[in-house]
């Protein structure tokens, strides 16, 4: 049996009416940039969020940039991120002109903890971006009390997290802002890049809105200095037309991961705890091994594609190497070593993961 890693082909045959007639009405409009279907999406997702305001952008890394540009973090600001993470959550930090203090994750969790998080504070530290990595959510509560208490901004990454829920709210919602990501990866993907910011002041909207659009106030009009990052029509209505199913999609996911659970019982694979007060998308499902190299070229041999996020942490990245070499954070390059993601997605059948499993405990049993 070949199980790929992801199959985007299978969704789009799924939707593959409503995807054709959401591109042929922007066709139809010639509405490319900045019409009724970015407009429509906007509030749509901020419906769907329980927020005020949600201001698409062309990217998740953009929708971190203009989020901290927006909070008015800057040269000079500390702003303290995950070390296990995509590198585009500490990228951002830096592009915004300030400078990102990692953070180590908590014990036995691919996420930071509120511990994490107070032992990376320092004297010139702005803002808080914590990542709901894999689509599991942080444990937001005593994060925002802290947050709060020392006048930080929170952010929350959820580029790979929509959908799910901390505490009975969309993540993305409880924190100053929320940060998503539509790329063709996402569990709510467009056909190319996208992102949104949401939040709850008005005011951020407004200057999020002129930031992404050259820091125009009128036609010719700029009072700030800004980007081109807006959202082109095409993927916006794409977007809507997949936004209804996102719940039931979420829902497959986190059924295809209880039977993972079931299924690798009695290995030595191990992976995070959802949070008694998470709803986790399983945006990936990601193991621990401790062969993880061999085991993952083992499953290559069976037709099973798996990835590895993240070989290298953040702190460790050449990029980085100059100011952050000489920082040690042990849980995030221990995970670098063990995770392994197995595939899921919501067309993905369940004797596809049980072949998976039977794989892995084939592998333990000839080691």
């Amino acid at each position: 049996m070949i199980v790929p890693l992801l199959d985007l082909r299978a969704q789009y045959r799924q939707l593959q009416n409503e995807v054709d007639a959401a591109v042929h009405r922007v066709l139809e409009s010639s509405e490319f940039i900045g019409g009724r279907e970015s407009e429509c999406l906007e509030r749509e997702l901020a419906g769907y969020l329980g927020v005020t305001d949600v201001v698409t952008v062309n990217s998740g890394t953009d929708a971190l940039v203009l989020s901290l540009k927006a909070l008015g973090v800057g040269s000079g600001d500390e702003v303290i991120v995950p070390s296990f993470t995509f590198f585009a959550t500490a990228a951002a930090v830096s592009l915004a002109g300030a400078t990102p203090k990692f953070a180590d994750c908590a014990p036995d969790s691919y996420n930071v903890d509120i511990s994490a998080l107070q032992k990376a504070k320092g004297q010139h530290t702005k803002a808080v971006i914590v990542v709901h990595l894999f689509g599991e959510p942080v444990d937001l509560s005593p994060i925002q009390k802290w947050c709060t208490e020392h006048g930080l901004w929170l952010i929350e990454d959820a580029a790979q997290a929509i959908g799910a829920r901390y505490a009975d709210q969309s993540v993305g919602s409880v924190g100053d802002i929320g940060a998503f990501s539509f790329y063709p990866t996402k569990n709510l993907g467009a056909f190319g890049d996208g992102g949104a910011i949401a939040c709850r002041d008005p005011a951020i909207a407004r200057c999020l809105r002129q930031l992404r659009n050259h820091g125009r106030a009128g036609r010719y009009e700029h009072q700030v200095i800004g980007c081109n990052s807006r959202l082109d029509e095409i993927q916006a209505a794409i977007l809507r037309a997949k936004l209804p199913f996102l719940d039931t999609w979420n829902e497959r996911r986190r059924r295809l991961a209880a039977r993972y659970q079931r299924g690798l019982q009695g290995t030595v694979c191990r992976w995070q705890t959802a949070n008694v007060q998470a709803t986790p998308v399983y945006h990936q499902f990601v193991i621990r091994h401790p062969q993880r190299d061999a085991l993952q070229a083992f499953l290559t041999t069976h037709g099973i594609a798996t990835a590895v996020f993240y070989s290298i942490p953040c702190h460790l990245q050449p990029a980085l190497a100059e100011s952050h070499g000489e920082v040690s954070l042990q849980h995030a390059e221990r995970l670098s070593e063990e995770v392994l993601a197995l595939p899921i997605y919501p067309e993905l059948t369940e004797e596809a993961v049980d072949h998976v499993t039977g794989l892995v405990h084939l592998f333990e049993q000839q080691r």
